[in-house]
Order: structure tokens, then C-alpha cells, then sequence
């Protein structure tokens, strides 16, 4: 449950060649915005992380209504995307307003915002377009910083998925890992980073996460809980076969990676249509979509991987992390928090490290990783107060060969 006004903060020392940055992330739950800082240093061929802490607000509740009812496949209109684009990028910019102030002891160097995404454009694999709303300009003239923003376009402009995204992150960060290590974020959707062995590696969405159990707790508790917490209701009931073989039918799960999808696809109505004549209990439901989300991120890691370091909401869902044991035995399943990343605030500080990236004039994906045709500078940049700019590849940056988080 997110609550009102979530903190954690450390103190590091900054040294002469760091840069603070505020990376600023909602995904697909659209619950809240998660801000986390951080100060980022290059050393030699390491890019050294070290976490200042991180928030986690909720969108105003009308605002998230309004957002709830425009999404798909919800028919909305152009002066609701306005109306959405403003509020989500006031909502971004006060929580990026308080953690300069908060984490960042009210200087910082740069803010990189994910914005929301409200609709990801997937056609027969490719994908067309991708829309994020929350317009950068609110947070800029509320902190005064540069804000990177955008970062997905670019990508699927050269031909790439645009998502996952994190895959430059996980890599760097995964880098040195003894056997085969796999990052996995378990959020609405869920999406793994799989090293190549050879500098690269392939990001990708292997299918539902929370978007369904999140949908299908809504609807059968009449909106009297938005989420299973603690995979209460799953842990009560017992897995439908029938209705995972449905499921699990899906022609998304073949498609070749990397490869991504979003509630385009995946939502209440998708399920609904799949129930057969003889629906299952509400704790059997729950059951089976969690056998869902385990069975498909199982069988697109299952060969070689030693490791699993997961991350994000579903995390903290004992039902569905022991599902996941399950399905890949012999294998190392733990969260990042072990790591030193907290799983609330890894995609939130993955994209601090992509705006690094951008500030450099750096590319922020790997080849291959995505599929575009060539690797990108990623993002569109809003000028901070004066004009202060990212000096791009002026600076003289390096691209890091990996990712050490410092723990303080």
C-alpha cells in the first residue's frame, strides 16, 4: 500500500565531479510518483551510484480517476490528454520540488522524468508509437533544473521497442554478477534484462504482472481493495487449469524478444473474456493469474539463468515470489534491496542513470537491447533556470563499462 508521504533518505558525501540527479518515475499501476536521488560519478570505467533516498506520493485521487478513465480501452478526448498532460506534469513536479528540497538538501543538478505512459502503440510486434504524458516544463520551472524527458521516442523512432527501457541500468549494475544473473521488474507488466555475455543484452516484456491481479482484485471486491495485498486472496485459492491453458495461449508469449506490450492488451476486459462458462472462485482467479505472471517470466529465462534479481510492486507479493521459486528451481531468486537498490525506487534510479547518460551525450541502450537499428541519445531536453543546458558530449564522458552502488 502506498502510503501518504513515503521517505527514505541517506546523506553522502558529493564529490567535485558529481552530479545530483532526481529521477522521477510512474508506471504502469499509476498509482503514485516515485522520485529517487541519487549522486552519480564516473570513475575509470565504473559509474558509481550513490542512492540519496527516495519518495513515493500518490496522484491526487481525482487526478487518478481522471487518468483511469482515459486509458485504455476507454475512448477519450483530446481536451482530457490536455487537461492529463498538465495535471500529471504539476503532480511530477511537486513531488520533483520536494525531493531537491528533502533528498538533495535543495541542490541538485539535473531532474529526468519518465512521465506516465498512456498508450503504447503495438502493431503485429512493432512497435508505431509510445505516449508519456506530464509535461517536463512544470518541473522545470518548479526546481529551476534541466529536465530530461522523453526518453522512449527516440528509440522507437530507430526502429526499437521503447520499452523496457532499464536495460542499460541492469546491465552496468549486473555486470561481474558470478553465473548468469537476470534483472526482473515486476510491475503492471513484466520485463526482464538478459545479459548477452558480450556487452550487450536483450530487454523485453514477458507478459502481465500486477495489471491483471490489480484488475481482477478491483472487480471481484467491487473496488473495496485495489490490490491483493500480501497475495491474500491467491494464497486462499488453488490454480484453474483450464483457464491458465487460456491464458497462457496468448500469442504474445511466442513472439520473438525483445519485444513489448502494456493495458493495451493486458487488462479486466482481457480476463473477463476468457473466463469460460464456469468462472472460478474470486481466491481461484487470483491464483491463477499469479501462476500466470510466474509460468510466462519463467519460460522466457529459464535457460542458463543462475540469478534473478527482482524489483517492483510484485515483489511484495509473497504468493507470486514463491510461485517464481517454484517455477525456476536451482535458481537464486531475491530482490534488489539486497543489492543496495531499493525495489520501490530501482526504476526511478535506473532513469536518473539514463539522464546521466543524456547529460553526456551518451547513448542509453545497448545494442540489440531493444531491437532499434542503431543505439540513441535518449530524450528531449527543458532547459533549467538561465537557460543551464546539458553540456552533452562536451563534457568528455566515457561510456561506463559498469554500475557500482555505493552503500553508505
Amino acid at each position: 500500500m502506498v502510503q501518504p508521504w513515503r521517505r527514505s533518505r541517506v546523506s553522502p558525501a558529493k564529490g567535485p565531479d558529481s552530479l545530483c540527479v532526481v529521477g522521477l518515475m510512474s508506471g504502469t499501476s499509476h498509482d503514485a510518483v516515485d522520485a529517487a536521488a541519487c549522486d552519480l560519478r564516473l570513475d575509470g570505467g565504473t559509474l558509481l551510484l550513490t542512492p540519496r533516498g527516495h519518495v513515493s506520493v500518490p496522484y491526487p485521487a481525482a487526478l487518478r480517476s481522471e487518468l483511469v478513465a482515459a486509458l485504455p480501452p476507454a475512448r477519450t478526448t483530446i481536451e482530457q490528454v490536455c487537461r492529463l498532460d498538465t495535471g500529471i506534469g504539476q503532480a511530477f513536479a511537486d513531488v520533483a520540488r520536494r525531493a531537491v528540497a528533502e533528498l538533495c538538501d535543495g541542490r541538485a543538478d539535473l531532474v529526468v522524468s519518465h512521465g506516465q505512459t498512456v498508450y503504447h502503440w503495438v502493431d503485429d510486434g512493432a512497435v508505431r508509437g509510445t505516449l508519456q504524458i506530464g509535461e517536463a516544463a512544470w518541473i522545470a520551472e518548479a526546481t529551476g533544473l534541466p529536465v530530461v524527458s522523453g526518453l522512449r521516442t527516440r528509440d522507437v523512432a530507430a526502429g526499437g521497442q521503447g520499452a523496457p527501457l532499464v536495460g542499460l541500468f541492469d546491465a552496468l549494475w549486473l555486470a561481474g554478477r558470478p553465473g548468469a544473473a537476470v534483472a526482473l521488474n515486476l510491475g503492471g507488466i513484466a520485463n526482464v534484462t538478459v545479459p548477452t555475455g558480450d556487452g550487450g543484452a536483450l530487454a523485453f516484456d514477458t507478459g502481465p504482472a500486477c495489471a491483471l491481479l490489480d484488475a481482477a482484485t478491483r472487480h471481484v471486491t467491487g473496488d473495496r481493495l485495489t490490490f491483493d495485498a500480501d497475495g491474500a486472496l491467491a494464497a486462499r485459492g488453488r490454480v484453474a487449469p483450464e483457464l491458465l491453458a487460456r491464458l497462457l495461449d496468448d500469442p504474445y508469449y511466442a513472439r520473438p524478444a525483445p519485444k513489448s506490450t502494456g493495458k493495451e492488451l493486458f487488462h479486466l476486459g482481457y480476463v473477463l473474456d476468457r473466463l469460460g462458462p464456469t468462472p472460478p472462485s474470486a481466491e481461484d482467479l487470483l491464483a491463477t493469474l499469479v501462476a500466470l505472471t510466474a509460468r510466462t517470466v519463467a519460460d522466457a529465462i529459464r535457460d542458463g539463468v543462475t540469478e534473478v534479481v527482482a524489483s517492483g510492486g510484485g515483489t511484495r507479493n509473497p504468493v507470486l515470489m514463491a510461485a517464481l521459486r517454484e517455477e525456476l528451481p536451482g535458481v537464486a531468486v531475491r530482490t534488489s534491496d539486497e543489492l543496495g537498490v531499493p525495489s520501490q525506487a530501482k526504476e526511478a534510479l535506473a532513469f536518473a542513470v539514463l539522464g546521466w547518460h543524456t547529460w553526456h551525450g551518451l547513448p542509453g541502450v545497448l545494442p540489440g537491447a531493444t531491437g532499434a537499428r542503431h543505439v540513441s541519445v535518449l530524450g528531449s531536453v527543458t532547459p533549467g533556470a538561465g537557460g543551464v543546458f546539458p553540456p552533452g558530449a562536451a563534457a568528455g564522458a566515457d561510456r561506463p563499462g559498469r554500475l557500482e552502488v555505493v552503500r553508505c
